[in-house]
């Protein structure tokens, strides 16, 4: 399945755009999502208010129960998690390997462990070295995929080193695997993965969509050549800090008010978004061709 961590769309004067996002949500559904991702780091919900976090939950899974979509929602601490209780539409908690703190395997897995005995809907780890600077090896995430309550992972390793293989040709059954590595998606699936998280998938939603259908059907004639182009237009989505580049194309194609984004982020660069653009164009052409 393919799930969207939706953007929070900002207006001219810096505040939520509620319309351009209640639209985007439904447009991400509609063109081949089977789920949406609140909160989640694309979201930027370190930036926004309270009562903004609350609104955008509320929206979102407004529009989860008209698609009879699944919602997960980012959380990463006893308190977040006590607000998802009396919201039914919820169906899952996304909650990240502990940052910068480092507190090796065994702190790691406690505090997931931990967070997933309070969670009041399934927790899918959120595994993401390059950024947290805490690996954890495929021994450990068996571990994780063990616990009561731990139904997934968004796993993003970074690279495909042997830890990552050896837990992909292993991974514990019933247990989803969702690639959170864009750029990887095509070679994840391929592994073993069942679905993704991927922000780029706010663009060419149903080609995103179609690639994992692909992988989990065989079909590796279709799925290989458009792995290829999809890994292309992620890397110059992720090109700047992410979302900045989605959000500017997403803007330049007339589907939210402004490329705004909150501090620390600051929005992309002209050159990255014509960049990206300029490969959105030919992707457009090459998926209206005969060839496919």
């Amino acid at each position: 399945m393919l799930y969207v961590p939706v953007i929070t769309p900002f207006d001219a004067d810096g505040g939520v755009a509620w319309q351009a996002l209640e639209s985007l949500a439904h447009e991400l559904l509609t063109d081949g999502a089977g789920g949406l991702v609140a909160l989640g780091t694309t979201g930027e919900p370190s930036s926004l208010s309270g009562s903004e976090r609350s609104d955008v939950l509320d929206l979102l899974a407004a529009v989860c129960r008209e698609h009879e979509a699944p919602l997960i929602v980012g959380a990463n601490d006893p308190d977040q998690l006590r607000i998802l209780a009396d919201r039914p539409a919820i169906t899952g908690v996304l909650s990240l390997v502990p940052p910068f703190l480092r507190p090796g395997e065994e702190g790691a897995i406690a505090h997931l462990q931990h967070l997933a005995a309070a969670s009041p809907v399934p927790l899918v780890v959120y595994h993401v070295p390059y950024r947290t600077a805490q690996p954890l090896s495929a021994a450990a995430l068996r571990r994780l995929a063990g616990t009561s309550n731990i139904t997934g992972i968004k796993f993003a390793p970074g690279a495909l080193d042997a830890e990552a293989i050896a837990f992909l040709a292993d991974a514990p059954p019933e247990f989803t695997v969702l690639a959170g590595d864009d750029v990887l998606l095509s070679p994840l699936l391929a592994l073993g993965a069942h679905g993704g998280i991927l922000a780029s998938a706010h663009i060419e939603t149903a080609a995103y969509a179609t690639l994992i259908a692909s992988w989990l059907a065989g079909d590796v004639a279709e799925a290989r050549p458009l792995g290829h182009r999809l890994s292309r237009l992620s890397a110059a989505l992720f090109a700047e800090p992410n979302p900045t580049v989605i959000k500017a194309v997403l803007h330049a194609e007339g589907r939210i008010p402004t490329p705004g984004v909150r501090l620390p982020l600051i929005p992309a660069s002209a050159e990255t978004l014509q960049a990206a653009l300029a490969l959105r164009e030919v992707d457009a052409d090459l998926s209206a061709s005969p060839a496919g």
